[in-house]
């Protein structure tokens, strides 16, 4: 019988399809499927032999003239009606919930989607981010699910109630790139990558051309796509990229890096032993302003906030940064994405008494340390 594997990729920023990605690609024996809005964006990244489901996007267009909010639904984060790309996803998801069963839904990310799953009979993991999610919604998607699955190392915790953090299992950071300890020798001083993410940014062109205007003696390697206008009297210290599917190599030349608290982002710093001035953006819940304020806590990066970014003397804040020896030891672990994959096995096998799938003694207990106590 296969094993039947699907994985819930929300649509806003890469972070999501990045991570189920990398989980995903452990999982030769079994058939995955990928379910979200916007994946033909990535069809270049995603395997053949993952089967990939497009979902319309739930937002109203011109053409639904009967929309409206609706009351406010409690247990709900979104829920407006008479929006047929919502129906339309809706009717996919529950197709493809009775079309293959047995089945294992992973969810990251979605309350309504974890809901679903568990109307449908389908049992499901749901992936923990950061931020305040002690709302009902929330607490009811991680109640429905079998398994909560925190992509990030137990250092990076928050406080939890105790009867989420039974259910709760922290894999380790992971990120697309290996771990490195000690590689400062291929740095150059005075010379600053900036991570522009595709979530939404403050690092426009704007700030980018200011902050090369206020440290004329460093050099900034733009990555990403950028907000605003370029075509404005661009200084000399500033190298745009633009979009790049790798800047590894930009990112261990540079002696630091400018970026957002997205997920991935911080994961890959780490992974690279970067120094990091982070700047969280407005997201949902707070993640990103927790994240940052988890990185500065323990000392892995300096925050600056949105609404300072032109009031920061920048050429001390740079010189601070360079100075400072990076320490992410523990954030980022080499065995996270196959202890995801055990616990998706090992959960697995659990529900559908599949003994050939289960974890053997010491990955079970691999998994069952990295429970929350």
């Amino acid at each position: 019988m296969p094993i039947n594997i699907a994985f819930y990729v929300h649509h806003h920023g890469s972070g999501h399809l990045m991570r189920c990605l990398a989980i995903s690609t452990l999982l030769t024996d079994c058939q995955i499927t990928f379910l979200g809005s916007r994946l033909e964006a990535y069809s270049s990244l995603i395997p053949d032999s993952i089967n990939c489901i497009e979902l319309p996007m739930d937002t109203p267009s011109s053409a639904d003239r009967h929309y409206a909010e609706g009351n406010p639904v409690e247990g709900l984060h979104y829920a407006p009606l008479n929006v047929e790309g919502q129906r339309q996803r809706t009717a996919l998801l529950t197709e493809f919930f009775n079309r293959v069963s047995p089945l294992l839904f992973v969810v990251d990310v979605s309350v309504e989607v974890a809901l679903l799953a568990r109307l449908s009979g389908v049992p499901t993991i749901v992936i923990k981010q950061h931020g305040n999610r002690q709302d009902l919604p929330h607490q009811l998607a991680y109640q429905s699910a079998e398994v909560v699955l925190a992509p990030f190392s137990p250092m990076m915790k928050q406080e939890e109630t105790p009867w989420l953090a039974n259910k709760l299992v922290y894999t380790g950071g992971f990120s697309r790139y290996p771990l490195q300890v000690n590689s400062r020798s291929g740095e150059q001083a005075n010379r600053a990558a900036v991570l522009v993410g595709a979530g939404g940014t403050s690092l426009d062109a704007t700030f980018l051309i200011h902050i090369a205007q206020q440290a004329p003696d460093w050099i900034f390697e733009v990555v990403g796509k950028l907000a605003g206008s370029t075509t404005d009297r661009v200084p000399t210290n500033v190298i745009w990229h633009g979009q790049l599917d790798d800047p590894r190599l930009i990112l261990e030349r540079c002696v630091l890096v400018i970026g957002n608290a997205g997920h991935n982002t911080v994961m890959e710093m780490a992974a690279l032993n970067k120094r990091f001035i982070v700047i969280p953006e407005q997201r949902p819940f707070d993640e990103q302003l927790i994240k940052a304020t988890i990185l500065d806590q323990l000392a892995l990066a300096c925050v600056v906030h949105p609404h300072e970014l032109y009031q920061t003397n920048w050429p001390a804040v740079l010189t601070a940064t360079a100075a400072r020896e990076p320490h992410w030891q523990g954030i980022v672990d080499k065995e996270a994405t196959a202890r995801a994959a055990q616990l998706i096995r090992q959960t697995y096998g659990s529900i559908y008494n599949s003994g050939d799938y289960s974890l053997s003694a010491d990955s079970n207990s691999a998994v069952e340390g990295s429970r929350s106590n």
